[in-house]
C-alpha cells in the first residue's frame, strides 16, 4: 500500500506520542502509564482500545509505556478519545521531561522508599505539569528503590536511589568471630579484623540497608533513610554515568525541589541538542551541583519558563 500519510502529519502525530511504522500509514500509540502501574480496569480499557483501533497487540516500551500498535491514521483522534474516557493519554515523546520510570521499590523486600508513590508525584508535577516545556533533549527521570539499580537511575538524566545509611554502634559491638554484618554485607564494606571490632568503610559503603537489625547485639540498629541523586546519565549510541550529588537528602520535598532546579537549569544553560550530560561535561558539575543546592533557579522559573 505505501506511505500516503504526510511527512508533517507523522511528525505531528509523533508529538502526540504515535510512531511511525515504516512502510505503511500505521502508527503506534504510547500510553502513558504515570509509574508503570496501572488498573485493571485501565488495563481492560486499553485492551479494548487496541482491538477497536489497532491491530489487537501490546508492547511493552522501555520507559513502562504500553504501545497499541497498528493504528491506521484516521483512528489516532478516535483512540485517544477512547482512552482519555478512561483518564488515559499517550505521549512520551519529544524534547522535553519523558515519562518516569521506576522499579516496584514501594513492595520489594529490598525497597528503601516509595517508589510508586514518588514516581506518581514526579509525574504529576513535571511530566503532566511541564508537557509544555521545550528543552534542548529529551529529559529521562528514573527511580529506583534501593541500590540494587534495577531501573539503572544512573543511567538517566536524572536519577533517584533509596538509601539507608547505617549507624553502627560501635560500643555495642561484641566482637563476634562469626560476624553477621560482615558475612552479610554484599559490597564488603564492612570488614572484621581478627581479634578487633567490626570495621565499617562508609566511602565503599553504597546504603543499601542490608545490615540493618541483623546485629544480635543490635549494633546497627539505627539508620537514615533517605535518597541519592545521580545527574547526567545517558544510555544510547553515548552512554554516560550520572554522577550523584554529594548530599545524601532526607527530605522528599528537598528532591522534587532538586528535579525541578535541574530541568529549569537544563532548560536555561543547555544547548538545543545537547543531552543533560552534555551540559554538564561544558559548565562543569561543581558549578551544576551548586546551582542545584541553591535557590537561584527557583528564584529565576518564571523568567526561565518565560516563552
Amino acid at each position: 500500500m505505501g506511505v500516503t500519510v504526510s511527512a508533517d502529519e507523522i511528525k505531528r502525530v509523533k508529538g502526540l506520542g504515535f510512531l511511525h511504522n515504516k512502510g505503511t500509514d500505521n502508527f503506534s500509540g504510547r500510553v502513558i502509564t504515570r509509574n508503570g502501574k496501572i488498573t485493571a480496569a485501565e488495563s481492560r480499557r486499553i485492551a479494548e482500545a487496541a482491538e477497536k483501533f489497532g491491530n489487537g497487540e501490546l508492547a511493552m516500551t522501555t520507559r513502562l509505556t504500553v504501545e497499541v500498535q497498528g493504528i491506521p491514521f484516521e483512528n489516532i483522534e478516535p483512540f485517544r478519545e477512547y482512552l482519555a474516557e478512561a483518564g488515559l493519554m499517550t505521549g512520551g515523546t519529544g524534547a522535553k521531561v519523558r515519562p518516569v520510570v521506576c522499579c516496584k521499590g514501594t513492595t520489594c523486600v529490598f525497597g528503601l522508599l516509595d517508589s510508586y508513590g514518588l514516581s506518581e508525584e514526579i509525574h504529576n508535577r513535571f511530566f503532566i505539569g511541564y508537557n509544555d516545556v521545550k528543552l534542548p533533549h529529551k529529559f529521562k527521570i528514573a527511580v529506583g528503590g534501593c541500590p540494587n539499580n534495577c531501573v539503572k537511575p544512573d543511567l538517566n538524566d536524572l536519577g533517584i536511589v533509596g538509601q539507608r545509611v547505617p549507624k553502627f554502634d560501635e560500643e555495642k559491638c561484641r566482637s563476634c568471630k562469626n560476624c553477621v554484618i560482615a558475612k552479610g554485607c554484599p559490597i564488603g564494606a564492612a570488614t572484621k579484623p581478627e581479634g578487633g571490632k567490626l570495621q565499617l568503610d562508609t566511602e565503599l559503603c553504597n546504603h543499601c540497608g542490608r545490615c540493618a537489625s541483623k546485629c544480635p547485639f543490635h549494633a546497627f540498629d539505627e539508620g537514615t533513610y533517605g535518597y541519592r541523586v545521580y545527574i547526567g546519565g545517558r544510555w544510547g549510541k553515548k552512554t554516560a554515568y550520572g554522577q550523584p550529588l554529594k548530599k545524601i537528602f532526607t527530605d522528599k520535598d528537598e528532591v522534587l525541589a532538586i528535579v525541578e532546579k535541574a530541568i529549569l537549569l537544563f532548560r536555561e544553560q543547555g544547548q538545543a541538542g545537547e543531552r543533560f550530560a552534555d551540559t554538564i561535561k561544558r559548565i562543569g558539575f561543581e558549578n551544576v551541583q551548586e546551582q542545584l543546592l541553591g535557590s537561584g533557579l527557583l528564584d529565576r522559573k518564571a523568567e526561565i519558563l518565560k516563552d
